[in-house]
């Protein structure tokens, strides 16, 4: 499985950015795939996930904030973000679990004035 993200950048805080993530590989189907950050002196979190069957989470910092949503026909995952706070800046990791996690490359998300 590979994973290739994409969006990600510079917001004021209260606006809003989109990522997207493009998955390519035979178990991408039935992987579940998601979005989890890392800032700065800080643990990796979950930020959402989408199963294959379509059930969604999130993590306590994004609900009402974030919104995950997934193309099965282009294998794609993206994470509509608005009401940024700076809180929410941190480098985003796109991911796919199946048997064992799948990683892409991390993509910046700053929130700043």
């Amino acid at each position: 499985v590979q994973l290739q993200a994409s969006g990600g950048g510079l917001a004021q805080p209260g606006g809003s950015l989109r990522l997207s993530c493009a998955a390519s590989g035979s178990a991408v189907r039935i992987a579940a795939l998601g979005w989890s950050r890392q800032a700065p002196g800080k643990e990796r979190e979950l930020v959402a996930d989408i199963a294959a069957t379509g059930r969604t989470r999130y993590g306590d910092s994004v609900k009402g904030r974030f919104t995950i949503s997934r193309d099965y026909n282009k294998h794609t995952v993206s994470l509509q973000m608005n009401s940024l706070i700076p809180g929410d800046t941190a480098v985003y990791y796109c991911y796919a679990k199946l048997a064992k996690d799948y990683w892409g490359h991390g993509t910046l998300v700053t929130v700043s004035s």
